[in-house]
């Protein structure tokens, strides 16, 4: 592609992804942040969300959850703790995974035990909704 940009997602267990895009967006800790080819060089913390490229003018979606994204003019690197393509979900796991969350919040009564329920059901939750979004954008397998 002559106006592209080069998208490497990488988790501590695999090379996710490594594919020329035409745009990224990512959910940056303070908010989503977007790339375009030629962007000035930047580095952000991610936090829990959809990441989504464009790729042949269709977008396609990745589960992301903390790590790093770091934006150079011809490359996106992404360096994530957990990081899943949304065909990957298994949308049955993540829905008991949030209902076991949710049991967990009702339950707990320590900060760090409440904090710790918070942030999976944050995940669950986001990991349905990459899924659905890839669903409706028709670039679920």
């Amino acid at each position: 592609m002559a106006n592209s940009i080069k998208l490497e997602i990488v988790t501590p267990d695999r090379k996710l992804l490594s594919e020329e895009v035409e745009y990224v967006g990512a959910p940056g800790i303070n908010g989503e942040f977007g790339v375009l080819p030629n962007h000035i060089p930047f580095l952000s913390a991610l936090g829990i969300g959809s990441l989504y490229y464009k790729k042949n003018g269709r977008n396609y979606y990745v589960f992301v959850a903390g790590g790093f994204a770091e934006v150079t003019p011809t490359k996106v690197s992404v360096l994530a703790e957990i990081a899943e393509k949304a065909e990957e979900i298994d949308v049955e796991r993540a829905r008991k995974a949030r209902e076991r969350a949710e049991m967990r919040l009702r339950e707990q009564k320590d900060r760090e035990a409440y904090a710790r329920a918070k942030a999976s059901l944050a995940r669950a939750l986001h990991r349905m909704k990459c899924r659905e979004c890839a669903e409706e954008a028709g670039t679920c397998m």
